[in-house]
């Protein structure tokens, strides 16, 4: 009996011992320990330990969920106060979890509270389905942001970081997620270190507690734990100027974790230079990734266990091959043109089509006629004269021509086309301007350049020749300055009905009337205005001289103010007394006493602060600090009765002490 019992005994305990070794076995394949330290500051490699294995990062999937979250509140996509709506997958969640109902709504600040403290996986999900639309398209953000910030190993499949096929990360990966949160979003970090808060349904507490209060200098990140991983832990802390980033992934046991933890944060304080410079991330590029390279990297298969056979990443080639014809889209109706023309336009264009064709196949003109020689000059323009002769009317051209012998057609029907219609301004213009081209000089051809030079014709020929007369030796001396000079000194000296001007010479010449300068036709080029100021001039002795007092502003002969002699001035005027005080004599002989005080110096301090807060009825007073037995009395003198009291009234509305004076 006793040796079956020692069978049985024995068996149980064989069966025992390979259950554990089994059990031990399955866990060191399924959670490997793996281990990373960074010099946060640089994010240069401290120490390393299977940190590019590929393993389930469980909870500090959130680290990414929230970094997602961050940065669409940073764009102004969604606030820290928008209302997102509980899905049923995403309350179905198992624990941690915060409690989310099917069809509830909350603040998102409570949920990125419940998953960054608590760990509470309804809350990364919804997070998740409210930024992405559904899980899985925001797992493929996920995995797009990873390889954006520098994750190369890591694929997401979820929000929180439960077990699935192909949700993958490494410890370096996990450190790199670290160091984003820390310097591309310092305004939320401390939500890592917080101990408990308020998620809204509940005040919930840091599942990362221990380690906070128990290692100096730590602040954040986040645990995880699931049977796949393990206890995982991405911890962050700062002693002096050096801080310092790890990660712990496939721990046994919370204990095991935190010890290990310390360990490498203790090591990465020790390896750490004293004085590193400061190399913050570059924000991250987005544009060379693809869902070609996220597919690449996802364990379609299934294979989610490290260094498992048929593990090996696959190589996907993508072909540059152009399977489809790229041709432009049609254009929308509203900009097609239309089916029909309507019946007159269709005519109009039928005629200019007709014209064109029938002028292009003309012959060419009779040599000799005008259409032959403006037809010449046009082919013969340059190349750089642009439009000015091509696209410029027949008026352009035939003016480049030579003009045809008088009497002939041509020259008759050029003259028809020149002339303006009768009535007209341009009509007006043209018969003036034959009156006073008779008189004028006819331009000689001589004076022509030989070369033929493009330039717009006046709309009306007749115009283009006539020309403004010079001004006469007269008119111009008149206009001067000199002239104005000696006209107002003459002005000046005589009165007006006794103005008679003289010649710069030593003799005077004899005074003539206005009529005998009309005679001798030295008012012939002044205008209707200056003959009329001529004719106030009894006397003109030289006509340059006339004309320059008959164009000045006559000066006023009677002042605005009648003149004062400057001794009357001196009399009625003595010298004003200024009064720099007021004096205390008369009525303003009161005044106002606020205190008495044991220093001269705290005396005048008083009174300038009295000064400026009752400026409206001291600022004419007389400021005065008497000294009487040791006491230094504060006085404002020279005021009224009435300014005295009234003082006083609003000194004591202010809790100054005010005493009034009287004489």
């Amino acid at each position: 009996m006793a040796s079956l019992i020692g069978r049985i005994s024995r068996i149980f305990l064989a069966i025992s011992v390979g259950l554990a070794l089994g059990l031990s076995t399955m866990a060191a394949i399924a959670a490997p320990e793996a281990a990373y330290v960074m010099d946060a500051r640089s994010g240069e490699t401290l120490y390393e330990k299977n940190a590019y294995t590929r393993l389930h990062p469980a909870s500090l999937t959130k680290m990414m969920t929230l970094y997602i979250a961050f940065e669409e509140i940073s764009r102004g996509r969604i606030s820290l106060d928008s209302k997102v709506t509980v899905s049923k997958h995403a309350a179905a969640q198992p624990p941690s979890h915060l409690g989310l109902k099917p069809g509830q709504k909350i603040a998102l600040r409570y949920l990125i509270r419940a998953a960054a403290v608590k760990s509470a996986n309804d809350a990364a999900t919804a997070i998740g389905e409210f930024i992405g639309g559904s899980e899985q398209e925001f797992a493929k953000r996920m995995t797009r942001t990873a390889k954006a910030i520098g994750m190369t190993d890591t694929t997401f499949r979820n929000a929180n970081g439960l077990t699935a096929s192909g949700h993958l990360s490494t410890a370096r990966d996990m450190s790199v997620l670290g160091r984003r949160l820390f310097y591309d979003f310092p305004q939320y970090y401390n939500i890592f270190s917080r101990r408990t808060a308020d998620a809204g349904m509940a005040q919930v507490r840091n599942t990362n507690s221990r380690f906070l209060d128990a290692y100096d200098g730590a602040d954040g990140i986040k645990t995880g734990y699931t049977n796949a991983a393990g206890f995982n832990l991405t911890a962050s802390a700062q002693r002096g100027n050096k801080r310092i980033i790890a990660t712990v992934l496939g721990g046994s046991s919370t204990a095991n974790r935190n010890a290990r933890m310390t360990e490498l944060l203790d090591m990465g304080f020790g390896l750490a230079p004293r004085n590193t410079k400061e190399k913050k991330p570059e924000p991250p590029t987005y544009d060379g990734v693809d869902d070609a390279v996220i597919a690449a990297l996802e364990d379609v298969n299934g294979i989610d266990v490290p260094n498992a056979e048929g593990g090996a990443g696959k190589t996907v080639r993508v072909s540059g091959e152009v399977r489809k014809s790229l041709w432009p889209k049609a254009r929308p109706a509203a900009f097609a043109a239309p089916a029909t023309l309507p019946d007159d336009m269709a005519i109009a264009i039928a005629e200019g089509v007709t014209g064109a064709l029938a002028e292009a196949a003309a012959p060419p003109p009779p040599e000799g006629t005008l259409e032959s020689q403006a037809a010449a000059i046009v082919a013969a323009a340059p190349a750089g004269a642009g439009p000015a002769v091509a696209e410029t009317d027949t008026s352009v051209a035939l003016a480049l021509v030579e003009p045809a012998p008088a009497g002939t057609l041509e020259a008759q029907a050029t003259a028809l086309a020149q002339a303006p219609a009768p009535g007209t301004f341009e009509a007006q213009v043209a018969a003036l301007a034959e009156g006073a081209a008779a008189a004028e000089t006819p331009l000689q051809e001589a004076q022509l350049p030989k070369e033929t030079v493009l330039v717009e014709v006046s709309a009306d020929p007749a115009l283009a020749a006539f020309r403004p007369r010079p001004r006469s030796e007269a008119v111009a001396f008149a206009a001067s300055e000199a002239a104005r000079a000696v006209a107002v000194e003459i002005a000046e000296a005589t009165p007006l009905a006794e103005v008679v001007l003289t010649s710069s010479g030593e003799d005077a010449a004899p005074a003539t009337d206005l009529a005998t300068v009309e005679a001798e036709g030295l008012t012939a080029d002044l205008t209707g205005v200056e003959q009329v100021a001529g004719a106030v001039l009894p006397q003109a002795e030289a006509a340059p001289l006339a004309l320059a007092a008959a164009i000045l502003p006559l000066p006023r002969r009677t002042p605005i103010f009648d003149s004062v002699p400057a001794e009357e001035i001196a009399a009625a005027d003595p010298e004003q007394e200024v009064v720099l005080r007021v004096s205390s004599s008369g009525s303003r002989h009161f005044g106002v006493r606020v205190g008495s005080f044991t220093s001269r110096g705290e005396a005048e301090t008083m009174m300038m602060r009295t000064a400026l807060a009752e400026s409206a009825t001291l600022h004419e007073s007389l400021r005065k600090v008497t000294e009487h037995g040791g006491a230094y009395s504060a006085s404002f003198l020279g005021l009224s009765e009435g300014e005295a009291d009234l003082a006083c009234r609003r000194l004591f509305a202010r809790a100054i002490p005010c005493e009034t004076m009287s004489p």
